[in-house]
């Protein structure tokens, strides 16, 4: 249902937004010899993870502009559906929730998880991240990231846990079960804003890119059992290469 509201452009993008299995070629993942610095050599549709120069996630200390980005969260409560994509936990949402920023609406489509968090902030990175991914009707996409500190057990992510399966699946809708997208975001919304791109090959550029300066919490128990079903599976930050990033005041 989701994927029927969208172009077969952005469809083709999401479907490889994780890591999958590329033709006569190891697949991509986290270890020593399929992992985030091999991906560009693993084939020719991953160069760009090597080749180029607007790639994400960044160390958001090197913002070198300062500014209040507007942005409008509506998210709306709707049926729980989860799956392991091997390298990652993925909840999909029903049509109807959407941000927007500078002009554009993005429609909701899916939240994924890395641990720790792939976006740092003077090198700190959170022990866990929520990929809250977005496409415009027109083929443009838009993620909003938030990252989670240890403290308090976040609602919605155990619901998402009680789902999830431990080894990799097709989604799977919750009989009786929803999902509140707004109960993973901190109450402040302030943004970090750059352009970059999917942190997992293709790594394909042109990714608007928004990151919560303030995080929200889950608690231990919550973050092991992320970690324990996905590992390590944050890509080192890139260089920066001169972009605009704005930081809020």
């Amino acid at each position: 249902m989701i994927y029927r509201r969208i172009s077969g452009t952005v469809l083709a993008a999401l479907l490889i937004s994780t890591p999958a299995v590329a033709e006569h070629h190891k697949s991509p993942g986290y270890g020593t010899d399929n992992g985030p610095e091999k991906w560009g050599q693993l084939s020719d549709k991953y160069a760009l993870c090597e080749s180029g120069d607007m790639q994400s996630p960044i160390d958001l200390a090197g913002a070198n502009a300062k500014g209040n980005v507007a942005l409008a969260v509506n998210y709306q409560s709707g049926p729980l559906t989860v799956s392991n994509k091997g390298l990652t936990i993925q909840a999909d949402f029903a049509a109807g929730s959407s941000m927007t920023s500078g002009g554009m609406t993005f429609n909701l489509i899916q939240i994924h998880f890395h641990t720790p968090s792939e976006h740092a902030i003077s090198g700190k990175r959170y022990p866990l991240t929520g990929h809250f991914v977005h496409a415009t009707e027109g083929g443009k996409l838009g993620v909003l990231g938030v990252m989670f500190e240890t403290g308090a057990a976040n609602a919605e992510l155990a619901k998402i846990l009680a789902a999830a399966p431990t080894t990799k699946s097709e989604p799977a809708t919750v009989a009786g079960q929803t999902i509140d997208p707004n109960g993973m975001l901190p109450t402040d919304r302030s943004i970090y804003r750059y352009m970059g791109s999917l942190t997992t090959p293709p790594c394909s550029e042109g990714v608007n890119w928004h990151v919560l300066k303030n995080p929200i919490t889950a608690s231990a128990e919550q973050i092991a059992a992320f970690e324990a079903l996905m590992g390590d599976s944050a890509r080192p930050v890139r260089a920066l290469n001169n972009r605009l990033v704005v930081a809020p005041e």
